[in-house]
């Protein structure tokens, strides 16, 4: 788990900073700052930073991903994160800073948001040779999944070391009849990750309402990404209190 030594939680907040990127993308002038957010994210507590490079630059650019890496070497106790399409831009940037884990993620270079998972055996293939290049490059690798736990052990069968639960099903149905159902499908996922010897990450909708019962029942968690709802808390609370407030949850749950 991510800075163990450092934070008494048992499972690690990756601050994914990319609505920081999208918002200073809208004009020339440099602010906010992307790597000035991932600080204050940082000395607040956060465990990690996590970033999406699409294609498009929509939000993350090239540029910056270079300069998070820089970053992350004054905090030795903490971990970058790159997500992306393997079959897109994302090698590319894997090669160059060879993060502490990068996440696949199976978007088109279009899409609006990350929104399905891989699927096995379809994409065991083609998976396999670029987990093996990042596995050789000392960098770990999670697959984007949906909850579902007959696909966990050929998620690891490719080489993964982790896969990341993609929660937005879960988030739909929070406050309504299916939570409940909705939870134990993940809790059933879970499982099946940790018992074929996969780590287990979260992410997608994941907020301070929805997160610690999720947390509470999905046993084996080591890791939640988190950005759209972190950053619409920070805009109200601050990056310093809203980290300490998902740290709360997250502590709480644990």
């Amino acid at each position: 788990m991510t800075s163990q030594t450092a934070q008494n939680h048992r499972v690690a907040l990756s601050v994914n900073v990319n609505k920081v990127a999208l918002l200073r993308n809208s004009r020339h002038l440099g602010i906010p700052s992307v790597t000035r957010a991932a600080v204050l994210c940082l000395q607040a507590g956060a465990n990690g930073i996590t970033i999406h490079p699409r294609p498009d630059e929509r939000h993350i650019r090239a540029s910056d991903v270079p300069e998070l890496q820089a970053l992350m070497k004054a905090w030795p106790d903490r971990e970058f994160n790159i997500e992306g399409n393997p079959f897109h831009n994302l090698m590319a940037h894997i090669r160059a800073v060879r993060p502490h884990q990068v996440t696949f993620v199976p978007d088109s270079e279009g899409q609006f948001t990350s929104d399905h998972g891989w699927q096995f055996p379809q994409d065991a293939e083609r998976l396999k040779p670029l987990i093996a290049e990042c596995k050789a490059l000392g960098v770990r690798v999670s697959l984007f999944m949906d909850p579902i736990p007959e696909q966990m052990a050929a998620a690891r069968a490719v080489g993964a070391d982790r896969v990341e639960l993609y929660t937005e099903p879960y988030a739909a149905a929070w406050g309504t009849p299916e939570q409940a159902v909705q939870l134990q499908r993940y809790a059933d996922a879970a499982a099946a990750a940790v018992q074929v010897g996969l780590g287990l990450n979260a992410g997608h909708d994941l907020n301070r309402d929805n997160l610690p019962a999720f947390v509470a029942a999905v046993k084996g968690l080591q890791e939640v990404s988190i950005g759209h709802a972190f950053m619409a808390d920070a805009l109200e609370m601050g990056y310093t209190a809203t980290v300490v407030a998902y740290q709360k949850e997250l502590s709480t749950a644990g």
